[in-house]
């Protein structure tokens, strides 16, 4: 679904100086379906199978993660926040992740979603749920009417003293080293092969809006090929994105970013991370899309993880920037990104993730687009 918009023109701002220098040129997308068949509130959890839950456990505790519930074939790892636990971690013979959850703010907005599915309303804990399954594959189940369990203490932002409004006297700064205190569950990334049909689906079943289009410089014509996706709260904000998503020659999980207090909680995090034989994929830095301060780190399993803080929060108001997709776009400051967190080191694996993408016909993969994306993660 496309609507017009006004043409981008370097003598005008046309998105009225609010988040991205540049907005829609005519007849692109607009970031957002006119009638969804809900509006999720926000995303619960995250649901990963891993072979070793003890070795798991001590990553997550080491991460800063609180452990809400664990027996032998599950783990259950919360937050401080007052939120439902935001990972779910099942005994399996290989690393994977299964897909996510979101949040329906009623069981009745869960129960339309499962009409206009053809789908069933099932039990979940105290709740209801609806199980689906996106173009992509990726199943996703919407869930409303659990309560979440009541928030853990934590320390306190440090106050910071900012030029000449001082707020800290006669009382050194010593920032914990230890791990994170993860807050809660912020986002997940996702790849695609079917990118433009996964877009409209969100849209469309889960009523999420654009915040960001990233697009391939050589091939703007053909339409975005990341978004970076909000739940609408109206005039409530939201975080920047709840899911992004990008296209590529893979579908599969990218990472997923949790949220901790400030700046010195990704740092001394990532100390404790580093001391402990943990190894970062890029960090630190603060991305341009979402402003985050981020950390990425790698899991025993490979999983690609997040610690992050001072995100953007956006109202429904604002229209989605574009932006061309390019490595050296993707933060204001920080170290180069590295080959890991691109996801371009070479191997059989990714060779063989190229031929089979050109090999399906049902796709948005072709020769072109591998290029323009070879050209992006270099610029």
């Amino acid at each position: 679904m496309e609507i017009d918009a006004p043409a981008a023109t370097a003598a005008a701002d046309v998105h009225q100086g609010l988040h991205s220098e540049l907005g829609a040129l005519r007849g692109e997308h607009p970031g957002r379906a006119r009638n969804p068949v809900l509006k999720a509130v926000g995303l619960g959890w995250l649901e990963f199978v891993k072979p070793d839950l003890d070795r798991a456990e001590r990553f997550a505790r080491d991460f800063g993660f609180v452990v809400h519930e664990r027996t032998p074939d599950r783990l259950s790892l919360r937050g401080t926040f007052s939120a439902l636990p935001c990972l779910v971690v099942r005994r399996g013979h290989a690393a994977r992740f299964v897909g996510p959850t979101f949040l329906a703010e009623s069981v009745a907005d869960v129960r339309r979603l499962a009409r206009s599915a053809s789908a069933n309303v099932l039990p979940l804990g105290g709740g209801r749920a609806v199980h689906l399954t996106d173009p992509s594959g990726f199943p996703v189940r919407v869930v409303a009417g659990l309560e979440p369990p009541a928030a853990l203490a934590e320390r306190e932002p440090l106050a910071l003293n900012l030029g000449t409004e001082p707020v800290r006297f006669n009382t050194p700064q010593r920032a914990p080293r230890a791990p994170a205190q993860v807050q809660r569950l912020g986002h997940v990334v996702l790849e695609t092969t079917r990118f433009r049909r996964t877009l409209e689906w969100y849209l469309h079943t889960l009523g999420l809006i654009v915040s960001d289009f990233l697009y391939l410089d050589d091939l703007r014509d053909r339409g975005p090929t990341m978004a970076f996706l909000r739940c609408d709260l109206g005039s409530v904000p939201a975080d920047h994105h709840t899911l992004a998503m990008h296209l590529g020659p893979r579908v599969g999980y990218v990472h997923s970013a949790y949220q901790v207090t400030d700046l010195d909680a990704v740092a001394a995090g990532g100390e404790h991370l580093a001391d402990q034989g943990y190894r970062r994929v890029w960090g630190i830095g603060r991305h341009i899309q979402g402003s985050q301060i981020f950390d990425y780190w790698r899991d025993p399993d490979r999983m690609m993880v997040e610690h992050y803080a001072d995100g953007d929060l956006f109202d429904s108001s604002l229209e989605p920037g574009w932006a061309p997709m390019s490595a050296s776009g993707l933060a204001q400051w920080g170290p180069p990104v590295s080959r890991d967190f691109l996801g371009s080191t070479p191997g059989p694996g990714m060779v063989a993730a190229l031929l089979k993408a050109l090999g399906d016909r049902t796709n948005e993969i072709d020769q072109d687009t591998l290029k323009a994306l070879a050209k992006a993660m270099s610029a």
